[in-house]
Formats: structure tokens, C-alpha cells, sequence
């Protein structure tokens, strides 16, 4: 009986050690994916750049390619300087379904809604279908693989927790 009930206890104990590793890792999930948004939303390029894994790869199913996320930020660099130089404005913001990981690897599923505002006054908004698989590093997480799946609606984003 004795040895039952320290079994029951290292049981929980675990589980519940499980359940706060998960809830940082989330928190500190959640403070990468708002300072993407930040950066995205000011311009931030380098700040942006930051956040990506230096051998980083983004993968993009609708056009069947995939290819250094280094090679994605030339290509991004013109948004992020007329975004901060108020020639645009930009954002994104990132919702879940799934979160997996622990304290040092994460692989996460959802959305992601991108709008930008030229200054015509044109304006675009894209719901993207998003896996990220993330590492944590000395300086923070980040991002090794982003791989952009489908483009969604609105109706599938609402779907999503905030």
C-alpha cells in the first residue's frame, strides 16, 4: 500500500510538473509570436530577423516550393521599409490549434492573418494555414522551419482560440 501511494504521488507530481513546463513554454511561445507581430506591425526588419533560426527554412505548399527563410527576407525587406517609413502599414497576428513540444523544441499548428494598407488606400488582408517548428536558443526561440500550407478564411480564423 505504502509503495502504491508513492507511486500515485511521483504519478502526479510528474503530471503536474508536465502541465507548468507546457504552460511556460506556452507563455513564452505566446511573447515570440507577439514580438513577430511587433515587428511586422513597425518595420522592424532586423528585429524580425532576429526571430529566425539562421539556417531558418520557409516552406510554401500552394506553390510548391521551399527555400532558405534567409532567401525569403531579401525578398520581404521592401514591405518591412515601407511599413517603418509609413509608406504602408502592415500586420500579423497568429492563432493555434495545436501546441507540441517541451522546454526546448516546439511544433505548432494554426493560422495566420497578414493584412497590409498601401498608401492608395489598397488594402489586403490573407488568412494563412501555418506549422512553425521552433527551437530554443541561449537568446530566445526560434523559428526553423516555417511552412505557410494553404490560404483559409476568415470563417476558419474566427474557428481558432485568441
Amino acid at each position: 500500500m505504502k509503495y502504491l501511494l508513492m507511486a500515485g504521488v511521483l504519478l502526479l507530481w510528474g503530471c503536474s510538473t508536465a502541465q507548468i513546463e507546457t504552460k511556460d513554454r506556452i507563455s513564452e511561445l505566446d511573447i515570440y509570436w507577439t514580438e513577430v507581430s511587433r515587428c511586422v506591425g513597425e518595420g522592424d526588419f532586423e528585429g524580425y530577423k532576429d526571430t529566425i533560426h539562421d539556417e531558418g527554412i520557409l516552406v510554401y505548399e500552394p506553390g510548391e516550393k521551399a527555400y532558405p527563410l534567409a532567401k525569403a527576407l531579401i525578398r520581404w525587406k521592401k514591405e518591412f521599409d515601407d511599413t517603418k517609413s509609413g509608406k504602408m502599414k502592415a500586420g500579423v497576428s497568429f492563432r493555434f490549434s495545436q501546441r507540441l513540444g517541451d522546454e526546448t523544441t516546439a511544433f505548432e499548428t494554426g493560422m495566420f492573418r497578414y493584412f497590409q494598407i498601401k498608401s492608395d488606400g489598397t488594402e489586403r488582408v490573407e488568412y494563412i494555414h501555418l506549422e512553425a517548428l521552433l527551437v530554443k536558443k541561449p537568446d530566445g526561440w526560434k523559428i526553423v522551419m516555417e511552412n505557410q500550407k494553404a490560404k483559409g478564411t476568415k470563417a476558419e480564423w474566427d474557428k481558432l482560440k485568441k
